[in-house]
C-alpha cells in the first residue's frame, strides 16, 4: 500500500537539513503532479496548524521546513543555549546594510557604517550569512557581497521581499503621543533665541 502523499512529503521535509523547495519535491516525487504536491503541502500546513503542536511547517528561504513555534522559544533555547552563536551589534548593522543594499562592495558598506568592516565581514562570511557574489565591473574590480540562503533560514524569512520595510522598522521606535514630553530648559528665566535673532557669521 502506497503511503499518502502528504505523509511522504512530511517525511522528506523532516529528514532534510535545509528547507525543501517545491521544485525539489517535484523532482523527488516525479510520479506525482506538481498541483498534487502543492495541494498536499497546503494540507500539511493546515494539519499542523489544527494540531497546534510544538512545530509548524513554515515557508522559509524559498522552501519548506519544520520549525519550532515562536511562542515556545524560551523553552527550546534551554536545549540549544550551549551552541547558540550571538551576533554583535556591528555584525547586525553590517548584515542589515548588505541585506537591504545587495549587491554591495566592502567600501560601500564601510561608507555607510563609517568604520572599517573587514573583521566583521569576515565573521559573517564564516557564519555563511553572506557570500561573495562576484566582482563589480568598475576599476579595481572589488568583490560584491549578498546574503545567503542560511541568512533567510536564521531570520525565518521566506525571501528577501519579506524583510521589514523602513516604515515598519521606524514604527517600532515611534513613541506614543501620550508618552512624549517637551524638553524643558533647566533655567526657567532663560529664553531660547529665535532663529531670526541669531547673529550672522
Amino acid at each position: 500500500m502506497t503511503p499518502h502523499l502528504s505523509t511522504i512529503i512530511e517525511s522528506i521535509i523532516f529528514a532534510a537539513d535545509t528547507p525543501v523547495t517545491l521544485d525539489r519535491l517535484c523532482e523527488l516525487l516525479s510520479e506525482f503532479g506538481r498541483d498534487e504536491i502543492r495541494e498536499a503541502l497546503d494540507g500539511l500546513v493546515q494539519s499542523c496548524e489544527e494540531r497546534d503542536g510544538g512545530v509548524h511547517l513554515a515557508e522559509v528561504a524559498g522552501g519548506w521546513q519544520f520549525r519550532t513555534r515562536p511562542s515556545l522559544q524560551q523553552y527550546v533555547i534551554r536545549l540549544v543555549k550551549a551552541r547558540t552563536t550571538k551576533l554583535s551589534q556591528s555584525a547586525l548593522e553590517t548584515l542589515a546594510i548588505i541585506a537591504y543594499r545587495q549587491p554591495i562592495t566592502r567600501v560601500e558598506v564601510e561608507h555607510l557604517r563609517g568604520v572599517d568592516c573587514g573583521g566583521v565581514l569576515k565573521s559573517i562570511l564564516e557564519k555563511k550569512l553572506v557570500k561573495i557574489l562576484g566582482k563589480k565591473d568598475i576599476p579595481g574590480r572589488p568583490l560584491i557581497y549578498g546574503t545567503t540562503r542560511e541568512f533567510l533560514e536564521v531570520f525565518g524569512l521566506k525571501d528577501l521581499k519579506s524583510l521589514p520595510t523602513l516604515r515598519e522598522i521606524q514604527a517600532l521606535d515611534d513613541v506614543p503621543v501620550f508618552e512624549r514630553q517637551e524638553e524643558l530648559p533647566l533655567d526657567p528665566t532663560r529664553v531660547e533665541p529665535h532663529e531670526e535673532a541669531l547673529p550672522f557669521e
